[in-house]
């Protein structure tokens, strides 16, 4: 059976060939057209138009104006079905090169519009319907990382030894697959204070968050949680029979896959540990102010602070001259993994899925001080030849990751490097290695070989063109002279 990696992989070439066959006319820039054309655009935001028409005719560099353009309506003009389904928003959002919606990239691929909604009445209710859909999906199965918009679909992966339901397409237990919809949910309200899409269905898809969260703690067993699959791709499957490897039960959440939807080596997973702390106190909130749910809101409260004790108890480490840093894997009896990934969450990725932040006060002695130094010191460690992923080839360096090997450097990697930073010349690094290594195509890529870029995975991966889209508005916003 073709597995995720190889679809990818024998797909790459035949998308970029179509996307590379629209560039025979060149637009007024001297760049060729490789957005598809108005006609066969899914999804079209008079917002997300005027941004691109703003960034355009403003900045200086004038082939990241290009890839701005190309790279964020990505998600609208190529993924977004939507429709209204018994009078309410429904928006299934595919990944990019293969039909399924996944909870973390449907998220992330909207994620950049939100602050344009006010502007665009049609763009709010599109992404609306994300978060309808999204509640149907983890109402289905919590332990589900990807869906067909079909509920009676049924996948190539029927075989994978869990439990598969019909409309599911993939079901590796990923923490940060629950996170993503808090975020966009929580984002959402805060942009428009609308509370429509918070119903009744939504509060139960968030205590169905709050009991698999606490059952992946494994304080009275394995829980109901198993995967194996039949594959020659070691990461695609999980040790343990099913369960996982070895680890202590202090508070900690388990989870069998990363965001890059590979294996776990150490349960623990630190970075999506953090994310579900900051998720949980985001439904706090909503279940507070919006579905007036206070019993559940202090469950989710609890949960948190037990999460993040834990954390500051196991996750920390002092291995290799750089000081206290956060380990990427743990297992709470001692042993730990660290490196990074490309993907988000990682723990490059903190300072921007807001669980670690700078304090206000610049005193650098209050307790506040000690996760932003221990963060500051992650970021130093896997940004360096210490951490085994992290690429330095003559095309570009920055952070790669398992899922794609060594020496393959990450768009989205980067854009997060530069999303977290705050001195110029890091970020003006990142925004030339950028440039420099879209292989002609105006588009982002999952993975890059740090020596040639035109040796890449994935020619469609929305996220990754929405979220550079994302960079170039906040440079253009608080850096504009980096885009010169």
């Amino acid at each position: 059976m073709m597995t995720r990696r190889d679809f990818v992989q024998t797909t790459a070439l035949a998308t970029a060939g179509l996307m590379l066959g629209s560039t025979a006319r060149a637009d007024q820039t001297g760049f060729p057209v490789v957005r598809i054309p108005e006609s066969q655009r899914k999804f079209k935001s008079a917002a997300v138009e005027k941004a691109i028409q703003e960034i355009q005719s403003s900045i200086g560099n004038k082939e990241l104006a290009w890839m701005f353009g190309n790279c964020f309506p990505n998600t609208l003009d190529t993924t977004v079905d939507f429709q209204i389904v018994d009078g309410k928003p429904d928006t299934y959002v595919i990944t990019g090169d293969i039909d399924a919606m996944w909870l973390r990239d449907s998220s992330s691929q909207v994620w950049p519009y939100l602050p344009l909604m006010k502007d665009d009445p049609q763009l709010q209710q599109m992404i609306a319907g994300v978060i309808y859909r999204q509640t149907k999906c983890i109402l289905l199965d919590p332990y589900a990382n990807a869906f067909y918009k079909d509920p009676n679909k049924i996948s190539p992966w029927k075989t994978d030894f869990t439990d598969m339901k019909p409309g599911v397409h993939e079901r590796k237990w990923e923490i940060d697959s629950l996170c993503f919809p808090i975020r966009l949910a929580h984002g959402y309200w805060a942009a428009t204070g609308d509370t429509a899409p918070f119903d009744e269905n939504w509060r139960q898809a968030i205590l169905l968050v709050l009991k698999t969260f606490r059952e992946q703690q494994r304080k009275d067993g394995k829980g109901p949680y198993h995967f194996q699959r039949t594959t020659r791709v070691q990461t695609d499957t999980v040790a343990g029979k099913g369960y996982g490897n070895p680890a202590k039960p202090v508070g900690l959440i388990f989870s069998m896959f990363r965001p890059s939807d590979d294996a776990t080596v150490f349960p623990f997973l630190v970075p999506s540990n953090f994310f579900a702390v900051i998720s949980l106190r985001q439904a706090v909130i909503m279940l507070e102010q919006v579905c007036h749910d206070e019993a559940s809101a202090v469950e989710c409260r609890l949960l948190a602070n037990e999460v993040e004790d834990a954390l500051k108890a196991n996750a920390i480490v002092n291995p290799n001259g750089y000081g206290d840093i956060y380990a990427y894997e743990v297992d709470a009896y001692g042993n730990f993994y660290c490196i990074d990934d490309g993907n988000v969450p990682s723990l490059l990725s903190l300072p921007y899925i807001r669980a670690v932040q700078k304090p206000e006060k610049d005193d650098n002695k209050s307790e506040d001080w000690a996760p932003w130094n221990t963060y500051l010191n992650t970021r130093r460690f896997v940004l360096s030849k210490n951490d085994p992923y992290f690429c330095q080839g003559t095309a570009g360096e920055g952070p790669g990751g398992p899922h794609s090997g060594m020496g393959m450097l990450w768009p989205l990697g980067l854009i997060v490097e530069a999303l977290t930073s705050t001195d110029d010349a890091e970020i003006k690094r990142c925004l030339k290695t950028l440039q420099t290594t879209h292989a002609g195509t105006g588009f982002m890529h999952e993975s890059f070989n740090e020596n040639d870029p035109k040796d890449f995975t994935r020619s469609w991966f929305a996220w990754a063109n929405t979220i550079f889209g994302e960079l170039i508005l906040k440079v253009y916003k608080d850096r504009p002279e980096l885009l010169s």
